[in-house]
């Protein structure tokens, strides 16, 4: 271990220095550059100039390929003479880089203006000027455009995909070979680069990657060559050494681990898992299906196998004959239906002529509510035996064809009576229906021998299912005789006696306008959803019904 870390931080001084060094040779053509212009700086002597300063700055920016142009500024900060492509009326003064050498630096490289000095981005590169007796003299520059000093990632010394750039005093990119493998950098590395000579860092890149920089002084203190390198991978040399070293027992012992787990996979788990497909196939009542495959697996599993398949056949075969005694229960239970229901009808009409026999008034309106309360019962079992389900029945198509019969059978014997019917969907069991049923049956007979009775009108039930309570309405439009007109008698015995069962409340009173309405409350029972609903206590209203 301390052998692995020792060698671990000599590889990491190593890189360093081999970064920095790296990058300083990619850069070697702008220092070059930069070198050679502070040089014929130097030499550009006020004297040397002369009264034909502009045309020697114009002939040496044509004849020297890399400068923009050159300019010589007074001790004011004004220019003196300039090559021809800056204009004379540019100053100096407020700039740091003047400044500065004012205050005594001898040279000074930092970014141009834009559009000062020259139309694209380029480099400043400022002489201090002196008199014999060293007195500031102001200023000789050259202005060299960054793409003559663009460094070269060819360098073969450099690491695979790395990328060279040129910064200011500040970080600030002057010039490179790829913009995007730089991104936002921290702002103090130009100091530790000036303090040690180089700066390696880690950050990320202007698309988020992780590499390393390691950047170094190029020019005096403001140009400084930064490196951008993709960051090194896990087994690179220098945590390769620690890695052989420590993980390499590990991984003897993980690929015999791995070795026993394959074999163990193969020859069990592998059966195990189809083993519990097929039970999952099972629990979904595909019985049909058979483990063909584990005759290859070994015989633990076979006989797994042969057990799972053996209990499927028999499951299957029970579930037929339970199939089987189901539909014929079910054929046997709307046979008794339909038998009853016949039964009823018969008892109907043999009442329907016992009724047209009579010739006492009272007798013969007796009997003619006796029949429709049978003929009430007998479309229970009808609706039974015609439902899909046969313990339950849709109230709102029961209580269409209950009224239909009911108004339609006494239509014959008086004037016409309209029927509107709005009704939520609820199925019940008959248990429930039978009572609301004949509830229903007494209501419209009252208002059949109240208020319609010698001048027809319009009949309307209203069956609304609210949440936990559901109301059962029978309205008419005759002349509102109030709750005298509903009577005192069997009839009014029987409704009380109907909600009792539904555990409810009958309430009878006027209705809006003229007539009466007879309304039963009472709690809604829980039952499923019929066939085509959604819900059990919200269903559409406004289906009429016209008899």
């Amino acid at each position: 271990m301390l052998q692995s870390a020792t060698a671990f931080r000599r590889e990491a001084e190593h890189q360093r220095t081999d970064l920095a060094l790296g990058a300083e040779r990619a850069a070697a053509t702008a220092r070059a550059r930069l070198e050679s212009a502070v040089v014929m700086l130097e030499t550009l002597r006020p004297e040397s100039v002369g009264l034909y300063c502009v045309p020697r700055l114009r002939n040496l920016v044509d004849r020297l390929q890399g400068y923009e142009a050159l300019v010589r500024f007074s001790a004011t900060g004004r220019v003196v003479c300039a090559s021809g492509s800056v204009p004379f009326e540019s100053a100096a003064v407020g700039g740091d880089w003047f400044d500065r050498l004012k205050a005594g630096e001898r040279m000074v490289v930092t970014r141009a203006p834009p559009g000062v000095f020259s139309q694209q981005a380029a480099v400043l590169t400022a002489v201090r000027a002196e008199r014999p007796l060293g007195a500031f003299d102001g200023a000789f520059v050259a202005v060299i455009p960054l793409s003559s000093l663009r460094p070269t990632a060819a360098e073969r010394a450099l690491p695979n995909g790395a990328e060279v750039a040129v910064t200011d005093d500040r970080g600030r990119l002057l010039t490179s070979t790829d913009p995007r493998a730089f991104g936002n950098l921290e702002t103090g590395w130009t100091r530790k680069a000036l303090k040690e000579g180089s700066a390696l860092f880690h950050a990320k890149d202007a698309e988020g990657r992780n590499r390393v920089f390691a950047g170094a002084p190029l020019a005096g203190q403001d140009v400084f060559v930064l490196l951008s390198a993709p960051t090194q991978g896990l087994l690179s040399w220098a945590r390769l050494n620690p890695i052989m070293t420590l993980i390499m027992p590990l991984f003897a012992w993980g690929l015999a681990l791995v070795a026993v787990l394959s074999v163990t996979e193969r020859v069990v788990i592998r059966w195990l898992g189809y083993l519990e497909r097929i039970a999952s196939i099972y629990a979904k009542g595909r019985y049909s299906v058979r483990p063909l495959q584990a005759r290859n697996a070994p015989w633990e599993i076979r006989n797994l196998a042969t057990t799972l398949d053996q209990m499927a056949e028999a499951i299957d075969a029970r579930d037929v004959a339970l199939r089987d005694n189901l539909a014929h229960k079910d054929a046997l239970m709307r046979e008794i239906h339909h038998r009853v229901k016949n039964n009823l009808q018969v008892i109907s009409s043999l009442l329907n002529m016992q009724q047209r026999a009579l010739t006492d008034p009272g007798a013969r309106a007796a009997m003619s509510d006796t029949r429709q309360r049978i003929t009430a019962l007998a479309l229970i079992y009808r609706a039974l035996y015609l439902s899909p389900d046969l313990k339950r029945v849709d109230v709102r198509l029961f209580l269409e064809e209950l009224i239909a019969q009911l108004v339609a059978g006494d239509a014959p014997r008086g004037p016409l009576v309209r029927t509107e019917l709005e009704a939520d969907a609820l199925v019940i069991d008959p248990d429930k229906l039978a009572p609301l049923a004949l509830w229903a049956v007494e209501a419209i007979t009252n208002a059949q021998k109240h208020a319609f009775a010698g001048r027809g009108g319009t009949l309307r039930v209203r069956f609304k299912v609210d949440g936990a309570e559901s109301r059962l309405e029978v309205e008419d439009d005759g002349p509102g005789a109030g709750e005298d007109a509903v009577g005192q008698g069997v009839g009014r015995t029987l409704m009380n006696a109907f909600a009792r069962q539904l555990r409810g409340r009958v309430e009878i009173g006027p209705a809006l306008g003229h007539g009466v309405v007879a309304r039963l409350v009472f709690p809604t029972p829980e039952a499923a959803a019929p066939e085509g609903q959604t819900r059990v206590r919200q269903g559409s209203a406004g289906n009429q019904a016209a008899a």
